[in-house]
């Protein structure tokens, strides 16, 4: 009798694992918390960090968030990218803030668009070991992570229930390389990535005085996407912010979270 390999014998019980996952009922928590994990991409070791909400605050199966950071919190520290942003936020808010929030770290001087592995893997174990609800998983992220937000949703479409990039864009003119892969040769990248993700709600954010990345990227795919026909397209100029539009977005824009928790995926 053949006896099945140790990898299929591993893939079989990590199976089983994530369908009892439902039946398994999670330890309370009086309060939210940032717990340190880790993942090994291509043998390569990657700090990250996991926001775990509330019992009260997140319920039996909570919605997740994975947040992309900007580039001045790329490294290998894996905490640098609580610190700016959504992290804060969630900070003020331990008890009552509802979602798993996932950070993972892009390592120094890379992209987004290098790093999906890593993303994904982060989002996946995440999900898995707190419980979270893959039909309300939701993407953002702030500058190299606004662009982030782009290029991770283009690979996976079906993934994300909504998108909420903040100063970010698709193409950049003074760093091609942060701009969303697989658009060269395109006569209009942006309707091209509006074609694609369409049927995901978006909200995105810009500071009207930003002189990093022109709001006019984000005011271009605002257009992209009404043009083909978007369910649901936002987009907030704040009229005094410059690149930092993101504290006005996490921290001064209550309604951000009630629109962004109420979108649930349609389709797998």
């Amino acid at each position: 009798m053949r006896l099945p390999s140790p990898r299929f014998a591993t893939r079989v019980l990590a199976i089983a694992v994530l369908l009892l996952g439902g039946c398994v009922s999670a330890p309370m928590r009086n309060t939210g918390s940032f717990v340190d994990r880790d993942v090994d991409i291509a043998g390569i070791t990657h700090r990250y960090q996991v926001f775990v909400p509330a019992s009260a605050a997140g319920g039996r199966r909570p919605p997740v968030i994975v947040f992309l950071h900007g580039s001045g919190e790329r490294g290998n520290d894996g905490i640098k990218q609580t610190e700016v942003g959504i992290g804060p936020y969630i900070r003020a808010h331990l008890t009552d803030f509802p979602a798993i929030v996932v950070f993972p770290q892009a390592p120094d001087e890379t992209e987004w668009g290098g790093n999906a592995d890593l993303v994904f893997a982060t989002l996946d174990a995440a999900t898995l070991e707190f419980h979270g609800d893959p039909d309300r998983t939701y993407l953002t992220g702030l500058s190299m992570g606004g662009y982030g937000t782009w290029e991770l949703a283009m690979r996976a479409p079906a993934r994300f229930a909504a998108l909420a990039p903040v100063c970010g864009g698709v193409v950049h003119p003074r760093r091609p390389s942060m701009g969303v892969s697989g658009l060269d040769g395109l006569g209009d990248p942006y309707a091209a990535v509006a074609a694609r993700l369409k049927d995901t709600p978006t909200w995105q954010f810009h500071g009207a005085l930003d002189d990093v990345v022109s709001p006019d990227f984000s005011r271009r795919m605002d257009a992209a996407l009404k043009a083909a026909g978007a369910r649901d397209a936002r987009l907030t100029i704040f009229p005094d912010a410059n690149h930092n539009s993101w504290d006005a977005a996490y921290s001064q824009t209550p309604e951000l979270w009630t629109w962004l928790f109420a979108q649930r995926r349609t389709q797998r």
